[in-house]
């Protein structure tokens, strides 16, 4: 997993670097505008034979400091370089002071901005522009001359890379108040920024890469709770199979779904089950509605229900329900369940008293509000995956509330329901009991589609029928949720994709996880 950091828990390392691990803020700056300097090389392989330079912008604090790093280093390997200042030399201190006069002393002579209007041919004759005006510790909208500089840089229709994040970009994820620098290329030091991966402005940030400055990798996830998923944390839960494995060997799972209408969702749900390798599935649905989700699904077993005038479950199918669970590993609750005030009844109580690992989505979620804190008290662990406006109702706060902090929210839930919560949408946030955040980098808009949540609902309860733990089930199922996602866009395209055609690529996201990365 790769740490994710807010600007004071970055200030924090820095601390720690300089004041317990010896390391001077110097050689941090040095080791951060190496780096730098290497993967704009990487990324731009042509620049020593370009008749264009590359100008680099630097402002007066640490991201300056480390602009005038970048350009002593790219001037080393003989490309042209440009370096613009938005402040006199006189008010630059510090360690960004001290590699200004050793970028004077390899005969770069920096240039004073006044005016952004009299630079802008030459900014457009660049072969690409470095922003380090502003870093990670600024706060508030860009102003001045700053402000004018983002502007004509963004103007310029050149290749922009941001040094640890674009300028004006809050690093916290919060909504920009003020012109933001657009990158093609964001180069950040140390870890990712929150902003750089979720928030209203990740998009202006590019391709990331991140470069180290010489702090040690356990160090560098020292006190930090927010992280992003790789494929790595994925791919060791799910090895080849033993040769004398089973049915009985991968799980049993019990889907509690379905309704007059809606008995797509639980046979979506018992395909994606199946698909993600459990063993057995038994889908439980209202009785009437029993021999349509059979039609619909071949490989799964199903139960018919007691159910309501309005043919949802009743509250007399909990007893046979319970009995059921008992045979079951596991148990998906939710897809296409219908919001009868017997059915509501009969979700609670499932949602609290089944003594096997849940998963909760849909129709059960809403059936939860204003009653989570009943999930305290529940016989196993809970999984819960709403979306937006269910966890709106959940916690409730509008949806608005809920997508400005999702973080925040996500891991207020988990802790003190004590259940493990994904909150779906671009970059799903899992978060655990304990207030451990993962988020998630698969997926694209093109899941944005009726469906594709009752397939992480069976994704995620054919993983806790095999037996992985909840905190290993929610985080693999979101992220192969993505993944088939992700290969079924690059199949057929974002705007025709729906939830089927998520469940036809899972094979696909699965024999991702070990397969040997291009080079």
């Amino acid at each position: 997993m790769l740490p994710v950091f807010t600007a004071e828990e970055m200030r924090r390392l820095d601390r720690r670097a300089i004041e317990e691990l010896g390391i001077p803020g110097a050689t941090l700056m040095e080791n951060a505008g190496r780096g730098a300097a290497d993967a704009i090389v990487k990324a731009f392989p042509g620049l020593s034979r370009s008749r264009r330079p590359v100008t680099i912008v630097c402002g007066k604090g640490g991201n300056g400091g480390d602009g005038f790093v970048v350009a002593r280093h790219l001037a080393r390997r003989r490309i042209r370089v440009v370096v613009l200042l938005t402040t006199p030399p006189h008010d630059i201190v510090g360690d960004a002071a001290t590699k200004l006069q050793r970028l004077r002393r390899s005969r770069l002579q920096p240039m004073l901005v006044e005016d952004p209007a009299k630079i802008a041919g030459a900014l457009a004759n660049s072969a690409v522009i470095v922003d380090a005006l502003l870093g990670t510790g600024f706060h508030g909208a860009a102003e001045g001359l700053v402000a004018e500089m983002i502007q004509a840089i963004n103007a310029s229709g050149r290749p922009v890379v941001a040094l640890d994040i674009p300028s004006g970009l809050p690093a916290d994820g919060d909504a920009p108040t003020g012109p933001v620098i657009r990158a093609a290329l964001t180069v950040t030091f140390a870890g990712l920024k929150r902003a750089l991966v979720m928030g209203p402005a990740a998009d202006l940030a590019g391709t990331v890469v991140t470069a180290p400055i010489g702090v040690p990798a356990d160090e560098l996830r020292r006190g930090i709770t927010t992280f992003v998923l790789e494929r790595e944390d994925v791919a060791r839960h799910f090895l080849p199979r033993p040769r004398d494995a089973h049915k009985g060997t991968y799980g049993r799972l019990l889907i509690v779904a379905g309704s007059v209408g809606k008995t797509g969702a639980a046979a979506l749900a018992a395909r994606a089950a199946m698909r993600s390798g459990a063993g057995l599935v038994t889908v439980a649905t209202p009785d009437s509605q029993q021999p349509i989700v059979a039609g619909l699904v071949l490989e799964p077993m199903t139960e018919p229900l007691p159910e309501t005038a309005r043919r949802t479950i009743a509250r007399a199918a909990l007893e046979p329900i319970m009995n059921l669970a008992r045979e079951r590993d596991a148990l998906a609750l939710g897809p296409g369940l219908g919001l009868e005030p017997e059915t509501v009844e009969v979700a609670r109580t499932l949602a609290r008293d089944v003594p096997r690992p849940m998963a909760i989505d849909a129709d059960a979620l809403t059936a939860l509000a204003g009653h989570v804190e009943i999930l305290r008290a529940a016989a196993a662990a809970r999984c819960l995956t709403p979306h937006p406006g269910e966890m709106a109702r959940l916690v409730g706060a509008t949806t608005k509330d809920v997508q400005d902090d999702r973080i925040a929210v996500t891991r207020d839930l988990a802790m003190r329901a004590q259940v493990h919560v994904v909150l779906k949408g671009a970059t799903s946030v899992i978060a655990a009991p304990d207030g451990l955040v993962m988020l998630n980098p698969t997926g694209n808009p093109g899941m944005a589609s009726g469906g594709t949540g009752d397939v992480l609902t069976g994704i995620l309860g054919a993983f806790l029928a095999r037996g992985l733990p909840p905190d290993v089930a929610l985080p693999c199922a979101v992220y192969l949720h993505g993944a088939a996602g992700d290969a079924a866009a690059a199949r057929l395209g974002q705007e025709a994709l729906v939830a089927g055609d998520v469940i036809d690529a899972l094979p696909e996201a699965f024999a991702s996880l070990h397969a040997t990365p291009e080079r």
